[in-house]
């Protein structure tokens, strides 16, 4: 055979191969529309049955749109875990305190309202509008309807979904909205208070008392949606989030964890300090004691409204920088210790070193690579073995100490019977 003809048989076979791909392609995706149409014919059969309107059903929910990338985003997983130090400053910004105050004095007598009417203080309102969506400047461009639509169809979280489809119709009628309007996150969320719809129908307000509520663009409506929601959530009026403290030398950090609250009074024993030097107050207060960046960064107690933060969204990180940036919208000062320089792990390290710990009989759960408080227990308790500062915090030094461990034997079957 020649060397044309061999060039030529190759071609012809590339092509033959290429054209089975976008055949494979075009018939993957023919089944994945027939699907979702299927998915959407039931999705109307349950708007029907929960009352919602004809025309809800037949026109609006008839013309939602399938989109594959939100469920790219759905499964997206970031390459490196998150640490402390990096949140925390992405977060908790001086353009942040300044807006947040600028804002702050804007709304002054109509916070003071809010503050009056559900006992939430304005600034953790600032916070919680600054994380959420930078104070508005951030609410997400997906079209919501589609979005919700897309992953109720997916069989992940379809139950889940589903219902907040539905609720988000619901809303499309109480509210009158605009459909090309409804704007938001992949997963869902709205407004400046990124509501869930479920949210939106239970806990919004017409704070500009206009006859509707719009979180999109009425901030009255969504400061005093957030004031009612975080009241709903269990605030407790008159108490803070949390505090700053200083540990003494040598403090053991087995007290550490939302596991275990204990008394300020207990605290005070302990040698806890406020960060301005002061003893803690002899009080029967329960607080927890969080050291997110480990022994080198700074120390928090944390008390019942932390909690509620954490049910807004359930990551100590997060309740940290709103409780924080709160405290310095309100005039407080920054934290007494620099952010620590953490050492950055990729989500495959950090499942190597739970993988780890796991063999090693320091039971973390699931390897997936979030450091979360089953992975923090199980790294104090390895840490407390080897006679480490036992943090919970996976330094650089409790890292290669782990992987450099070997598992204990496997008794044999027939040990095991004896």
């Amino acid at each position: 055979m020649s060397m044309g003809s061999a060039t030529a048989s190759s071609l012809q076979s590339m092509a033959e191969v290429s054209s089975e791909t976008e055949l494979a392609t075009d018939v993957a995706q023919d089944d994945s529309a027939q699907s979702f149409k299927q998915c959407i014919a039931g999705l109307q059969q349950q708007a029907a049955a929960a009352g919602l309107s004809e025309y809800t059903v037949n026109t609006v929910l008839a013309q939602v749109t399938h989109l594959p990338k939100i469920l790219e985003y759905d499964r997206n997983q970031p390459e490196f875990v998150q640490t402390f130090s990096g949140y925390f400053a992405a977060r908790v910004t001086p353009w942040r305190i300044n807006k947040g105050q600028e804002l702050l004095a804007k709304h002054h007598d109509f916070l003071q309202k809010l503050n009056a009417e559900y006992g939430v203080p304005p600034q953790y309102l600032m916070a919680f509008w600054a994380l959420e969506t930078n104070f508005g400047g951030i609410k997400g461009k997906m079209p919501i309807l589609d979005s919700l639509a897309t992953l109720a169809c997916d069989q992940r979280r379809s139950a889940f979904f589903s219902a907040e489809l539905l609720q988000a119709l619901r809303l499309v009628e109480r509210e009158t909205l605009d459909v090309s309007g409804m704007v938001g996150s992949w997963a869902g969320a709205m407004g400046h208070t990124q509501f869930m719809p479920s949210a939106y129908l239970r806990y919004a307000k017409d704070g500009d008392n206009d006859g509707k509520i719009d979180l999109w663009n009425s901030e009255l409506d969504a400061l005093a949606s957030a004031a009612n929601f975080l009241q709903q959530l269990g605030w407790q009026k008159g108490f803070r989030w949390g505090r700053e403290v200083n540990l003494p030398e040598h403090f053991n950090y087995q007290l550490a964890g939302k596991r275990h609250p204990q008394t300020l009074s207990f605290w005070r024993d302990q040698g806890l300090m406020t960060t301005s030097g002061d003893r803690l107050p002899q009080s029967d207060l329960k607080a927890a004691l969080l050291v997110p960046a480990g022994h080198k960064g700074s120390a928090f107690l944390v008390y019942d409204n932390f909690d509620v933060i954490l049910r807004w969204n359930n990551s100590e990180y997060y309740g940290i920088a709103v409780g924080h940036l709160a405290d310095r919208i309100a005039g407080a000062a920054s934290l007494s210790k620099a952010l620590p320089d953490l050492p950055r792990y990729s989500l495959l390290q950090m499942q190597q070193f739970q993988q780890k710990l796991n063999e090693l009989g320091f039971a973390v759960g699931e390897a997936d690579g979030i450091l979360g408080p089953a992975t923090r227990q199980g790294v104090r308790a390895f840490q407390i073995e080897h006679g480490l500062i036992a943090d919970g915090y996976p330094s650089p030094e409790t890292v290669d100490a782990v992987m450099a461990s070997a598992a204990p034997p496997q008794s044999s079957a027939a040990e095991s019977t004896e």
